[in-house]
């Protein structure tokens, strides 16, 4: 029952239109990738097994749909790939594409390599600490950095300075306490936000941030 449930799921996110068949069956490989591996790796919370294609995929979808133009994207804290493998799932297809995925856990690293390799799509895993990876970048020019169920937005915008210091857009998956963390965060951070309800649940957002630099006001204080 299981197994037709979560073919079921696909057949829905296909119909919901913007995803080709192909896109639908990648999604399917790594749906079944999840599960198989999710015994030994523990790599989404149990409970949300049932509702792995509403509760991971179509969140993870809105990430890539939130900035369609960003094609190189570093997805930090990646863990099991969400949204890290769905959105290098979406590209798969555009050669200049490539999804960047940062992850210290060595074992859901060799997870994110193997669910690259058997989805067909585009990307390199980082192993290794956010802060470490981010400040030795060598690997070229990033248009957009993701994350999901991380961290506060103060350290999410402090972990992607390397990258958003050079231009590049954050795209960040928030829960109902959006507001407070978009609070907090001004009073060390400036930026530009597009705010975009979440289409899984109306009270988290999905928030685009731009130009985004540290307060200089905020430097030195107290030194």
């Amino acid at each position: 029952m299981g197994t037709n449930l979560l073919k079921s799921s696909g057949e829905a996110v296909y119909k919901l239109g913007g995803v080709s068949r192909e896109t639908v069956e990648r999604l399917q490989i790594y749906v079944d990738l999840v599960l198989k591996w999710q015994p030994a790796q523990n790599l989404i919370a149990p409970s949300t097994i049932p509702d792995i294609w509403t509760r991971h995929v179509v969140d993870s979808l809105q990430t890539k749909r939130t900035l369609p133009e960003a094609k190189v994207w570093v997805d930090i804290g990646s863990g099991a790939g969400f949204p890290g493998v769905v959105t290098a799932i979406l590209q798969a297809d555009a050669p200049e594409a490539h999804v960047h995925m940062i992850e210290s856990n060595q074992r859901k690293a060799a997870f994110l390599r193997t669910a690259l390799r058997e989805t067909g799509s585009r990307g390199t895993v980082h192993p290794g600490r956010i802060e470490s990876v981010a400040k030795s970048w060598s690997h070229g020019p990033v248009d957009a950095v993701s994350a999901r169920a991380l961290a506060s937005l103060d350290l999410l915008l402090d972990l992607s300075e390397p990258f958003t210091s050079q231009g590049a857009v954050c795209v960040f998956h928030k829960g109902q306490d959006f507001q407070r963390e978009v609070n907090e965060a001004s009073h060390a951070w400036t930026f530009d936000m597009v705010e975009k309800k979440s289409i899984v649940d109306p009270s988290s957002r999905m928030l685009m941030l731009s130009k985004v630099s540290r307060q200089l006001s905020q430097e030195g204080v107290g030194s």
